[in-house]
């Protein structure tokens, strides 16, 4: 109860909403971009940690309730990275053209492989990115963070893609995007832990494409309005140049009659913008429901009950797939924290759905801390009973 208590009291701070663009970019001192040589410092990565934790406290609240469910070794590298993530969805915001924001992601992409050899820069994210990665091979040995680079490289790669915030073409391009970030972050926390399961992999990158898709929904409130002054590192208030943007699904809109420029001028009550939403929703519901059913499949001792798509790709390296029920019980029982994403985008799809699916009038639910800790206790008395399969969240 004392940490129920501890995380009803966050209710109370005012977070920034969590959306896929948020409001303000993070201020990153330019003087601390230089390269550092000498490996940081205990006092170094101290700050990092709580300069990370902060970021996550006030600008993605989701991410900063689920740490505290994380084993211990991986929550750096899942601090660094939503913190990372953090800063690249403000980045629109942050740059007032395509220039330097192409400028700013040759600075993390350089970050990123400077820190991988050891010389992060001093800045709070790489340095906590290098921590985890120092203590990664110290527990799972060198080839262990191997993976961890090349996913974070193709993160990057797919936040530079959409930093003009273009509309996606249709369903499947929102899918796409989503298993290249949400899911794709996912990824990065499983080989943190370290966890190589190609079912666990294939459970986050369902929940991956559900987060994926729940951060455009929440983003229409926030893209569609005018953007509001934001701060630079001298601390003066600058105007963003970045038009107004709606990010749904080209092929949903043309399906439903909506127009851009009707949401740009009505808000939520633009001709079929419920409907378009309601579909959209509704591709990030079926991925919860096609989990929860592989989660009811691994319990019985079946097999997931389709094949994972990006099983055989480049990095997804798997261990023998484990085929006792207690050997999948213990691969989902190491990395539960992390699939606890589910649950926050069930959430926010429940509330969309109380708000007939009006992405204005969905508020943060002051559930989803007790959510999060009955899920623990939930996984926690299933343990005292029977000590292999702990499968039922309560979604």
């Amino acid at each position: 109860m004392r940490f129920m208590r501890h995380l009803g009291n966050v209710l109370w701070h005012r977070a920034s909403l969590r959306v896929d663009q948020a409001c303000s970019p993070i201020a990153i001192n330019a003087r601390n971009y230089s390269t550092n040589i000498a490996a940081p410092s205990d006092a170094d990565i101290d700050s990092a940690r709580k300069y990370c934790v902060n970021q996550l406290k006030h600008g993605d609240y989701e991410a900063y309730l689920i740490r505290h469910f994380l084993p211990p070794p991986a929550q750096d590298a899942y601090d660094a990275l939503r913190t990372l993530n953090l800063e690249l969805s403000r980045m629109p915001e942050a740059v007032s053209n395509p220039t330097l924001g192409r400028m700013r992601m040759q600075f993390w992409r350089d970050a990123i492989s400077n820190t991988f050899d050891g010389r992060p820069p001093r800045e709070p994210i790489s340095v906590l990115l290098h921590r985890s990665i120092t203590k990664l091979k110290e527990r799972a040995g060198p080839g262990s963070v191997g993976s961890l680079k090349f996913w974070l490289l193709r993160f990057l790669s797919t936040r530079e893609q959409h930093l003009d915030n273009r509309p996606f073409a249709n369903l499947n391009a929102l899918e796409e995007y989503a298993e290249n970030t949400y899911a794709t972050l996912m990824y990065l926390t499983l080989a943190s832990i370290p966890i190589q399961s190609v079912h666990m992999d294939h459970l986050s990158s369902h929940i991956g494409k559900a987060c994926g898709i729940v951060a455009i929904l929440r983003s229409i409130p926030v893209l569609t309005m005018p953007p509001r002054p934001v701060e630079n590192p001298s601390g003066s208030l600058v105007g963003s140049s970045r038009p107004p943007a709606l990010l749904l699904p080209l092929d949903v809109m043309a399906k439903v009659g909506l127009k851009e420029e009707d949401v740009f001028r009505q808000g939520p009550h633009a001709e079929g913008l419920q409907d378009a939403v309601y579909q959209v929703a509704t591709r990030a519901n079926d991925h919860l429901i096609t989990v929860r059913e592989m989660l009811k499949n691994l319990q019985s001792g079946q097999g997931p009950g389709h094949n994972y798509e990006h099983q055989h790709e480049a990095e997804h390296v798997h261990t023998s797939p484990a085929q006792d029920t207690q050997d999948i019980a213990v691969e989902i029982r190491r990395g539960f924290g992390v699939l606890l994403e589910a649950i926050t985008a069930h959430s926010y799809l429940k509330s969309l759905e109380g708000s007939n699916f009006d992405p204005w009038r969905v508020k943060r639910s002051w559930r989803l801390p007790w959510s999060l800790w009955k899920a623990a206790k939930r996984r926690s008395a299933a343990l005292a009973r029977e000590p292999g399969m702990t499968l039922d969240w309560g979604l």
